[in-house]
């Protein structure tokens, strides 16, 4: 894939070109590689150079423009508002459903983040993958996409899509790379999708190789970077389209529900087309007082996931000591941690996520209840990225969509414990709560087999 050049315009207002959130803010152009050197773009780097937007009375923080509508100041403009003389590029709002300018601030820090020209917030993570693949799949269409991913975008590629659609999709092992391309059918398959560290089996994609086979085979690499926002730049090693749910690391508090795309200019302004965009007409509109809590912790989003990083590495170092059947890509012994290594940004560690297998459902709701009930090591909650370390039996909630084959091929044991390390309190405090809960859970075992 060729070199992606990132510009901005400081002489407009917002620094938006043709409608869109640009990724850098800055006078010099910016060249972001998908080749070997994406290690020289640091994701927080890049965040720093987007023009810090002030408030409407020179406020350190910008200001929230809520509108839902908004005037013009001659008749004749509304007109060309909607046949795109007008538009954010010269400052001309319509309607917030299309383009509000407290999101598209968001935006540009989201696209900055990722890499690429473009993006924007959508009202979930959900909403964005359906937006995008509605947007790339034409009724009767086809896509390629991984065995293992969360369980909204399974049931929505295997069931809603293919019956509102007529849409089909061949599930592939997404390690499998020659797997891949023949599953891909040249001049019908239009999209390869997968997520970058798989959830809950925390297999690492091959993006760099992955990228290259769809773009030989000329179709849209769409990338979910939920799990690993800061630790993988998927548009930097070749990926087309970055989707997130904002909802976890990103935001980071457990409170807000969102989503982003970000992609290349020409693909954004296509989701947000008055007559044929995915977004504009489905409408899944991101509100500005929402964009706004998420552009005030953005900036501290590199310094969460070094910690969650930390955190994770050290209990799964110590797991796996204790005996404990542990998943985390930054242990030597996961299949894909050299790959990890090779693709990640250096300073970001291997996620916040790692799982541990205790060999049953039963057995998984029982240390579950430990570590919440006796040691207060974490919560029995699904999502992810949250100050508190948060756990879940993905077989039986997340992954329940997949039926018992699927969950098979996709990795999933039943005894398969997710856990998203929080950083609250000391490491050693919430270590000695885990050890804690592990101590109780082993002796219950050990009595019962006794």
């Amino acid at each position: 894939m060729a070199d992606t050049f990132v510009t901005a315009n400081n002489n407009n207002k917002r620094g938006h070109e043709n409608g869109v959130a640009e990724g850098k803010d800055a006078k010099k152009l910016h060249k972001f590689s998908n080749g070997n050197d994406h290690h020289n773009v640091d994701p927080a780097a890049a965040l720093a150079d987007v023009r810090h937007e002030f408030g409407e009375h020179g406020g350190v923080n910008m200001s929230i423009e809520s509108s839902a509508t908004y005037t013009v100041m001659e008749p004749d403009h509304l007109r060309q508002i909607f046949v795109g003389e007008r538009g954010p590029h010269t400052d001309s709002f319509v309607y917030s459903r299309h383009y509000n300018p407290t999101v598209l601030n968001l935006s540009r820090k989201l696209a900055a983040l990722e890499g690429t020209e473009a993006a924007y917030g959508t009202a979930s993570g959900m909403s964005a993958i359906a937006s995008v693949l509605l947007q790339l799949l034409n009724c009767g269409g086809h896509l390629v996409a991984s065995y293992t991913l969360y369980g909204g975008t399974h049931s929505l590629i295997k069931h809603f899509l293919a019956r509102t659609c007529n849409i089909s999709a061949t599930f592939v092992d997404i390690s499998d790379l020659e797997a891949v391309e023949n599953a891909i059918v040249e001049g019908k398959t239009k999209a390869l999708y997968f997520e970058s560290i798989a959830n809950p089996s925390l297999k690492v994609s091959n993006i760099p190789e992955l990228a290259r086979i769809g773009h030989k085979k000329g179709v849209t690499v769409v990338v979910d970077n939920t799990f690993s926002p800061m630790v993988i730049s998927p548009a930097r090693l070749g990926a087309d389209v970055v989707i997130h749910s904002l909802t976890k690391f990103i935001s980071g508090g457990g409170d807000i529900i969102a989503g982003a795309v970000c992609g290349s200019k020409s693909f954004v302004n296509s989701l947000m087309d008055l007559q044929q965009g995915g977004i504009m007409l489905l409408g899944p509109t991101l509100n500005a007082k929402v964009a706004f809590e998420i552009s005030e912790r953005i900036p501290h989003l590199g310094i969460r996931m070094k910690e969650h990083s930390r955190r994770a590495l050290e209990y799964a170092t110590r797991l796996k000591k204790l005996g404990i059947k542990v998943r985390y890509p930054g242990l030597e012994d996961h299949p894909q941690h050299e790959l990890l290594k090779s693709i990640s940004n250096k300073e970001y560690g291997f996620g916040g996520i790692l799982c541990i297998d205790v060999g049953s459902a039963a057995k998984a709701n029982q240390m579950m209840n430990y570590l919440q009930n006796y040691s207060q090591f974490g919560l029995m909650a699904v999502s992810l990225g949250y100050y508190e370390t948060l756990m879940s039996c993905s077989g039986s909630s997340t992954s329940s969509e997949l039926n018992e084959e699927e969950q098979k091929r996709a990795g999933i044991t039943p005894g398969l414990v997710r856990i998203s390390v929080g950083y609250v309190g000391t490491l050693e405090q919430k270590w000695s709560q885990l050890e804690k809960a592990i101590v109780k859970f082993n002796l219950e075992n050990e009595k019962k087999e006794n």
